[in-house]
């Protein structure tokens, strides 16, 4: 998916925030700002995104968006409860209606037998909280892409039903 692409997703996004009056905010460990950074490439972005933190250390998940240390400890960073407690943490630090996480392993290092690199958990914190564990290919510049881009397309279609 192309930088085009991916604005068409924003601005389809921004539509279904702006039909609800919601407003959104990210969580990012992988993508180091990635999707914060596609959620402001186009005018008006400010009417919707309140803001983001990347929290690549596990300290920074801690301390700042309140994961349990227990949830690191017992799941760890790249988890699906680890992204939930990251969705619903940006949430609520920012005070957003809707939060977004993404944790995982772009590579080329890191991975292991049970969480490869390309695994990445994406979470998105609204009435419910919802997470979702996908496996990507490519580079690490790849996988990274791959999911902002499945993270825009797992709010998209949370607020499309």
């Amino acid at each position: 998916m192309n930088e085009s692409q991916i604005r068409d997703q924003v601005q389809s996004l921004y539509k279904l925030l702006e039909s609800r009056g919601l407003t959104i905010a990210v969580a990012e460990s992988c993508t180091g700002g990635l999707l914060g950074g596609a959620l402001t490439s186009v005018s008006g972005s400010s009417r919707y995104f309140l803001g983001g933190v990347v929290a690549y250390s596990n300290h920074v998940k801690k301390d700042l968006l309140k994961v349990a240390k227990e949830t690191i400890s017992s799941f760890g960073a790249v988890s699906a409860e680890c992204a939930i407690e990251m969705a619903k943490g940006v949430k609520a630090l920012i005070g957003s209606d809707i939060g977004v996480s993404i944790t995982g392993i772009a590579g080329p290092e890191g991975g292991t037998d049970e969480k490869p690199v390309g695994t990445v958990f994406i979470a998105v914190s609204y009435l419910d909280s919802i997470s979702e564990k996908k496996l990507f290919e490519g580079s690490r510049s790849e996988i990274r892409r791959q999911a902002v881009q499945s993270a825009l397309l797992s709010v998209i279609r949370l607020l499309s039903v």
